[in-house]
């Protein structure tokens, strides 16, 4: 997935980031309302970590422009206001979760996968194509039973397609899961990750929609 990080505090902010691409998202940290409300401008997001507290603002404001603005994007609150109070604001405004710091990272991974469920509208990470099995949560495939050893940026374009099985993906879509801003995109990256997940998971998983994108069938 694309993350969107927004955290004023460098040393939690690099942690985050650190652990969240870990597992294999793609993270965009911003340190102000401002660079974050840019980005959400330019990028298309599937998940926001918030901080409530930045120096140009609160993360709540933010948060209701969003909604405000139809924009469905899932937002994980991460802040040191405990008070109940402030949990049934966020939530009232728009949050899908809600993580009080300080926090176990591992945690944090598990809120992400939960909240990337939901919005994927599968209740079970588990979601077999043909002979190929994949558990989100777990980060696992095999296929025929056998199990299959995918990298992290392989995994990055296999669970944006998953995501949005029977619908067409772009080739922009999937860059954006790729990479984080500053980083150089090989024109061919595409491709070159298509292709390895053809050759892993076989020719017929990923299809492609000439000059539309790139496609991966319902479950069946």
């Amino acid at each position: 997935m694309r993350v969107l990080l927004i955290e004023d505090d460098h040393v939690l902010g690099a942690a985050m980031r650190d652990h969240v691409a870990s597992v294999g998202h793609s993270v965009d940290w911003m340190l102000r309302i401002d660079d974050a409300r840019l980005a959400l401008q330019t990028v298309q997001y599937e998940l926001v970590l918030l901080d409530l507290n930045l120096p140009d603002g609160r993360g709540l404001d933010l948060l209701r422009e969003l909604r405000g603005k139809g924009d469905t994007v899932p937002v994980i609150i991460t802040t040191a206001q405990d008070q109940i109070a402030i949990r049934i604001e966020g939530l009232n405004s728009g949050a899908d979760d809600y993580l009080v710091k300080p926090f176990d990272l591992s945690e944090l991974s598990a809120r992400i996968s939960a909240v990337a469920r939901r919005y994927a509208a599968s209740p079970a990470p588990g979601i077999a194509i043909g002979g190929v099995s994949i558990d989100l949560g777990r980060r696992t495939v095999t296929v025929d039973g056998d199990s299959v050893s995918l990298t992290a940026r392989e995994w990055a374009v296999l669970e944006r397609l998953v995501r949005h099985r029977g619908a067409i993906v772009t080739k922009n879509e999937i860059e954006d899961s790729l990479y984080q801003f500053g980083a150089e995109i090989e024109s061919n990256a595409v491709e070159v990750y298509v292709s390895r997940l053809r050759k892993k998971l076989g020719r017929e998983f990923v299809s492609t929609a000439r000059g539309l994108g790139y496609q991966v069938a319902s479950e069946k």
